[in-house]
């Protein structure tokens, strides 16, 4: 494990010395899907065996053992989507708890489902509020 995450940060450190030509930093998870997030004021933390990435539009964490490839892009397309940006507003606050709690209580909530599965368990429920809420919050509990 170590040796992963050593190989993963050195990789790190090679990916932002080229950083400053390219607009976004995309994650591709074993599942396929793809988390795009802006190179804007961007910040990379290590904890827990996640990545939380936080940058001008907020904050997205993804489980490290879900990551399959990390690259730079200018292209923000694709079917990415921001695990938290429940309401698909570009930004991951409290607007996004508030249309989660809603959906997980039957309410006729707008979300993107993929995006509301917070904690990664394939079920959008009210451990995800409370996932995102940390989120929200910037816990790394």
């Amino acid at each position: 494990m170590k040796k992963t995450i050593i190989t993963m940060l050195i990789a790190l450190v090679a990916m932002f010395a080229s950083a400053e030509t390219y607009s976004y930093l995309k994650f591709t998870k074993t599942n396929g899907s793809t988390v795009t997030c802006s190179v804007a004021g961007i910040k990379l933390t290590y904890d827990n065996n996640n990545i939380t990435v936080t940058n001008d539009e907020g904050t997205t964490t993804i489980a490290l053992a879900e990551v399959q490839d990390m690259y730079f892009s200018n292209e923000a397309g694709g079917s990415s989507f921001q695990i938290g940006d429940v309401n698909m507003d570009g930004y991951v606050n409290i607007t996004d708890v508030t249309a989660l709690i809603d959906y997980v209580l039957g309410g006729n909530a707008n979300i993107d489902v993929q995006a509301a599965n917070v904690n990664g368990d394939s079920a959008v429920n009210i451990s995800d509020v409370t996932a995102l809420i940390d989120q929200v919050l910037g816990s790394n509990q």
